[in-house]
């Protein structure tokens, strides 16, 4: 059995905005774990130029245990995509997100 990531990313928010992301995101969609651990901004800009800092980081992982290969699970990505981001676009105004599929080995 092996962990293997389907999707990987950031979510952030103001500072200032009193949000728990973990009570707002199930912890598992699709059968696959959702993880969220707060991290430091992984760049000092956004694309746009705009600063990270005052922006609070979470390293966003949806990962399964799986005994199937990674190229095998593309199917299984395709298919909990929409739902995680609906979840995501559902989420209170000022929150930001980007996840790139990943179907690596953890």
């Amino acid at each position: 059995m092996q962990a293997v990531r389907l999707f990987q990313g950031y979510l952030w928010h103001p500072e200032e905005l009193p949000l728990d992301p973990k009570a707002l995101l199930p912890g598992e969609v699709g059968g696959a774990r959702l993880l969220l651990d707060r991290v430091p901004p992984p760049t000092s800009f956004f694309e746009d130029g705009t600063p990270t800092a005052g922006q609070r980081f979470y390293q966003l992982t949806l990962l399964l245990l799986t005994e199937e290969s990674p190229e095998a699970l593309k199917p299984v990505a395709e298919a909990v995509a929409p739902v995680l981001q609906g979840l995501l676009e559902a989420l209170p105004p000022g929150v930001g997100w980007l996840l790139l599929e990943d179907l690596r080995p953890l």
